[in-house]
């Protein structure tokens, strides 16, 4: 097993509370690595795993985890874990993964999970787009789109992502986050190979070419997983084809790291809106 053989990893490090008397990381921590991992894999996916099992009508459960030690991980290492969807059956899924340090492999697992049903927890088939989802991925095949369009085309959609981030999450007044703007406004919406909506955003042109992207919420369990990046090239590029010269946004302070390494820069003062700090950034196009 190398590095070579996976196009996913989850990078974690070791905590003190992990590693034993021997001061190395205590075995069974390493099946929680894996499990860590697998959240992360299904972020990659683009699948929020509760709503996507709904949607699906089953949940995965393990039928069978097996783990071969070849070296110990220690305090404070860096780890990257692996991992693949290597074999789907009927029924069953199995995953492979590798727990590296560097290029050593340390750790070498296997789980097969059974997609089954959650009343009776009785197997079911895979269901078909499932298994389309996980050959794709493992294929390099996109997890998501990027669908532009009007409020009578988008706003449902974009409407829920928004509700569950703004309002139910961080607490926003519903008759603040909905305003008059999102009628005139270039609407994107980020859709899963379920077609469920995990990210959205506008764009508005508050004047002839200047652009102004607003509205951004990724839904919470699949952050992370570059979705919200996705979304806010779709913005820009949508500013950019229509002639703007510039695009300028409110950011919430907790992200300005994001929009900053997508090439905004700051520009004027901190104040806070909705009890929550933000901070105007631009960038020229």
């Amino acid at each position: 097993m190398q590095r070579s053989d996976f196009r996913f990893f989850h990078r974690l490090r070791v905590r003190w509370a992990e590693v034993d008397m021997q001061k190395i990381v205590f075995n069974a921590h390493y099946l929680m690595y894996v499990d860590t991992a697998m959240s992360d894999y299904w972020r990659a996916l683009a699948l929020p795993y509760e709503d996507s099992m709904l949607t699906l009508g089953g949940e995965m459960y393990v039928k069978k985890a097996t783990v071969e030690y070849h070296a110990s991980a220690r305090l404070d290492d860096t780890l990257d874990v692996g991992l693949k969807c290597a074999r789907i059956g009927n029924s069953s899924c199995l995953f492979v993964a590798g727990i590296f340090s560097g290029d050593r492999l340390l750790i070498s697992a296997e789980l097969v999970y059974v997609f089954a049903d959650p009343a009776t927890q009785t197997s079911r088939p895979v269901p078909p787009t499932l298994r389309a989802i996980f050959e794709g991925f493992e294929a390099g095949h996109d997890m998501a789109e990027v669908k532009t369009g009007d409020w009578n085309t988008l706003g449902r959609d974009a409407g829920r992502v928004r509700t569950a981030v703004f309002v139910r999450e961080q607490g926003i007044p519903a008759e603040i986050e909905a305003d008059a703007h999102d009628i005139s406004a270039r609407h994107a919406v980020v859709y899963n190979r379920l077609g469920m909506p995990i990210a959205a955003g506008r764009l508005l042109q508050p004047q002839p070419g200047t652009g102004r992207i607003g509205r951004m919420a990724v839904d919470r369990s699949v952050r992370g997983g570059r979705w919200g990046r996705q979304l806010l090239d779709a913005l820009v590029g949508a500013a950019r084809a229509r002639g703007d010269s510039e695009v300028q946004l409110h950011a919430q302070r907790s992200a300005e790291g994001f929009y900053r390494r997508a090439g905004f820069v700051l520009t004027g003062e901190p104040w806070e809106e909705a009890g929550i700090a933000h901070i105007a950034m631009v960038q020229r196009l």
